[in-house]
């Protein structure tokens, strides 16, 4: 599963771009996701939210996850 990463995730996981084995082979949601990667990189625990986009669209905690779906991490953005 390729995972694009932007932002203040791309400076904690050091990458633009996050593959994962093995994640889906059995059933996994976007919640599984989460909870994964911030056991993986506790950094992003710190951050005030995060969004996970799957193929293009927001992406609610029980969507669940194929392998060869497109996911992003969106974090949380300012600026005007």
């Amino acid at each position: 599963m390729k995972i694009l990463l932007f932002g203040i995730t791309k400076d904690i996981i050091g990458s633009s771009v996050l593959d994962i084995t093995n994640f889906t082979n059995t059933q996994k949601t976007v919640g599984d996701l989460h909870s994964y990667l911030q056991k993986t990189y506790p950094d992003l625990k710190k951050l005030s939210s995060l969004a996970i986009a799957v193929n293009n669209s927001y992406a609610e905690e029980s969507t669940t996850l194929k392998e060869t779906d497109e996911i992003a991490l969106i974090p949380p953005v300012s600026g005007g």
